[in-house]
């Protein structure tokens, strides 16, 4: 039971599943080893010495069955539909409430210009400043434990890392995790961060520093869900655990009632209840308005589709279908008033093209608001936007909700097979015909997209004032979206190393001359570095910096100049 328990970490609680299934290992373990200890397998008359020895195995068993199927029945959406529809409070609002109205080029700041896979594809790329520490062929980016918060007002994804495999794991995990890395999802500006003490606590690490593990033997009664990597002011990191409850019947209706933080670097840990993270201030005084995700979306989109759903009952759910409303595929995050918000469209049970509004939900609060409309979905919208630059073959980030100048506006990033944004665009909600992108292929340019789209809505008699004076977020004076200074650095290669980061290999070049390393990933120039050696002469162009180590935009072959 010890060992089943340790490699298991079930709760110790009759509302989890895992429960059950952990004690029937248990007694249907302790019953087989009775069969096969007494041998009674080749000797039938030990048989009823086996049924004896069983036979309160067997009734615990029994009775688990008996309590495991009446709490199913009890949650059941049959018999519970009205429970699972108040589940989640929506209050009906008007989108100029809901969602802050974007009359400027800065009123740009915090809105996210890229979505998780380009975040992602950044973090990626960043793993290379573990180079100069000797580290990059140790660690991978553990894409399943990021989040994405306002950090410092800005919108951010933080991404914790993992360790290569069980070997890199037995090499490092003495000093642990080097850090963290966090991608601005405003300016694209990605960072590893290195953690003094390193980061001894997560779910890349085994034993008693396996975050499960860590919290299990705390919190042996707990029902946690995901967690989930956040960062303080100071940039301190803690993995915040749910504490989730069942609130229909005895194993239906996941609801969150409370965290547990724990100190990533020392496995301290405090738990906090859910009034003392939504007043953002702990009974002890301790300041909590940090976090910003405390709900998770899946869950949220889950709880919402109970409301909509079953708010008439369930057979009306199947049968009628009156006011039926469910959340269309996909959500994204918009940053209110220092807080994280999920969003997602809301069509009718029949409708699978148009929506009927969207659905606004705080992940800290879970306070919910719906915004009534109509108008196409966040797919139907992708397709418009992805159909103006067809003949590229681009694809469209999951749109983003914005209110500009009163006008519902989905935006969104197009990108290549690489996820590099290559152009932004909008589409108008309510006529999503209405499909604009900034001109340019290579230089996203916000101040370009949004006046294309003024004068598209302009057409038809839709007068937006959005003022395109100052500077775009991260600025530059002229409005547009500022261009970061490159040079071309030409010269022998003196060293060129190869690195397996993310999966991907990434090799580091130093060119005579120069003291900086120049990154470039295989699948980012149609494999030229794999066949470059020290001595050839090449052409790069990167990043106007004096950085260790700097990603190459471009890279060529050359020849020395007489």
């Amino acid at each position: 039971a010890i060992v089943a328990f340790y490699f298991m970490l079930p709760p110790l609680n009759f509302k989890a599943p895992e429960f059950y299934i952990y004690l029937a290992i248990v007694f249907g373990s302790y019953i087989v080893s009775s069969l096969v200890t007494s041998r009674a397998i080749i000797r039938p008359e030990y048989v009823p010495y086996v049924k004896r020895n069983s036979i309160v195995a067997i009734i615990l068993l029994v009775i688990l069955g008996v309590i495991f199927v009446g709490g199913y029945l009890s949650s059941a959406t049959l018999f519970r539909a009205k429970a699972y529809s108040r589940m989640l409070n929506v209050e009906v609002t008007d989108f100029s409430k809901s969602v802050t109205v974007i009359d400027s080029l800065s009123g740009f700041k915090n809105v996210p210009m890229i979505d998780a896979a380009a975040a992602e594809k950044l973090a990626d790329k960043t793993l290379g400043d573990l180079y100069l520490e000797s580290l990059e062929s140790q660690f991978e980016v553990d894409y399943a434990y990021s989040t994405q918060i306002n950090y410092k007002q800005n919108p951010v994804r933080v991404f914790p890392l993992r360790y290569g495999d069980i070997f890199k794991w037995i090499k490092n995990r003495t000093s642990g995790l080097p850090g963290y890395i966090i991608v601005n999802m405003n300016t694209q500006a990605a960072d590893m961060i290195m953690v003094e003490g390193g980061i001894k606590y997560s779910p890349a690490e085994h034993f008693g520093r396996l975050l499960k593990r860590h919290l299990r033997m705390s919190y042996p009664t707990y029902l946690f869900g995901q967690p989930a990597l956040e960062i303080n002011e100071d940039g301190r990191p803690y993995w915040i655990c749910e504490r989730l409850d069942k609130k229909v019947g005895l194993i239906g209706g996941d609801d969150v009632i409370g965290a547990v933080f724990v100190d990533a670097i020392t496995g301290e840990h405090v738990y906090y209840d859910n009034a003392e993270i939504q007043s953002g201030t702990s009974k002890n005084g301790e300041s909590l308005s940090w976090v910003d995700q405390i709900y998770p979306a899946d869950l949220l989109v889950k709880q919402y589709n109970f409301f909509g759903k079953f708010s008439n009952g369930f057979f009306n759910s199947i049968i009628g279908q009156s006011g039926v409303k469910l959340t269309t595929q996909g959500y994204n995050y918009l940053a209110l008033h220092d807080d994280v918000y999920m969003y997602t469209g809301v069509t009718s049970a029949n409708s699978d093209q148009s929506i009927i509004g969207f659905v606004l939900i705080n992940q800290r609060t879970k306070q919910a608001y719906f915004y009534q409309t109509t108008g196409a979905t966040e797919m139907a919208a992708m397709e418009s936007a992805e159909g103006i630059v067809s003949d590229k073959g681009w694809k469209a980030t999951f749109p983003l909700l914005l209110n500009l100048d009163g006008e519902a506006t989905y935006f969104m990033s197009l990108k290549d097979t690489n996820n590099v944004i290559k152009s932004y665009a909008m589409v108008n909600v309510n006529q999503y015909s209405d499909a604009v992108r900034s001109p340019s292929d290579d230089n996203p340019d916000l101040k370009a997209c949004i006046m294309a789209y003024m004068n598209k809505l302009s057409a038809r008699g839709v007068n937006l004032s959005i003022n395109l004076t100052g500077s775009a977020p991260g600025g530059s004076s002229g409005g547009d979206t500022p261009v970061i200074e490159t040079k071309e650095i030409s010269g022998a290669i003196t060293e060129i190393r190869p690195a397996v980061i993310g999966g991907n290999t990434v090799y580091f070049i130093k060119i005579q001359g120069s003291d900086s390393y120049y990154t470039a990933s295989a699948a980012d120039f149609d494999s030229l570095p794999v066949i470059l050696n020290v001595g050839d002469y090449i052409t790069i162009t990167a990043e106007d910096s004096k950085a260790a180590v700097i990603q190459a935009k471009d890279i060529k072959r050359s020849s020395p100049q007489a």
